[in-house]
């Protein structure tokens, strides 16, 4: 009986949730109205692992069709965009506003891996794709920045709003949504 135990035990196997990260990246062109650009994403997620915010879903497509639709609403505006991911909304708000910050929650849509025996850090999805934004000929906008929100965290809040004291004239979010009214008023006061 003992014995049969233990190979029970064998058999079992115990993954991390580093087995379900995808970062084969791809290089995607995007065209909205006459905004076209490039963007590292996901082109499909494999798993039910948490991979949202590696790809970009239809939400993200439709607000920013609507956008460039509409780009006189955001000429001069700054922006904050709620549940980035790989920052397509923000980076087209970019060609058009003068100051955006992408915000997300996901560890692996903001991290910065350290490669063994080089000093540069490589900024995974979000950052590498205002990086090569950044260097892009298209690039109007005066600040484009990613940070750290997790929705109710008072202290990411607060940072986010003491980097910016003026505020933001638009908010904007795609294929997120908010639990409940809490979250609501502790991200907008």
């Amino acid at each position: 009986m003992k014995r049969d135990q233990e190979e029970e035990d064998d058999d079992i196997v115990s993954l991390d949730e580093s087995f379900f990260i995808n970062d084969n990246y791809q290089l995607t062109t995007f065209t909205f109205g006459s905004q076209v650009f490039e963007l590292f994403c996901l082109n499909s997620a494999s798993t039910d692992f948490d991979l949202t915010g590696q790809l970009v879903w239809p939400g993200a497509m439709l607000l920013n069709d609507y956008l460039s639709k509409n780009a006189e609403m955001l000429r001069g505006c700054s922006v904050i965009e709620l549940g980035s991911g790989v920052g397509i909304t923000g980076i087209l708000c970019s060609r058009f506003c003068c100051e955006v910050v992408l915000t997300d929650h996901n560890e692996e849509v903001l991290k910065a891996r350290t490669q063994q025996y080089i000093s540069v850090q490589e900024h995974l999805i979000l950052n590498k794709n205002i990086e090569l934004h950044a260097s892009s000929e298209n690039r109007n906008c005066t600040e484009l920045a990613a940070k750290k929100l997790e929705w109710g965290s008072s202290a990411q809040i607060k940072q986010i709003l003491d980097q910016h004291s003026g505020g933001f004239d638009l908010v904007l979010g795609a294929d997120i949504y908010i639990l409940t009214n809490t979250y609501y008023f502790e991200i907008f006061g």
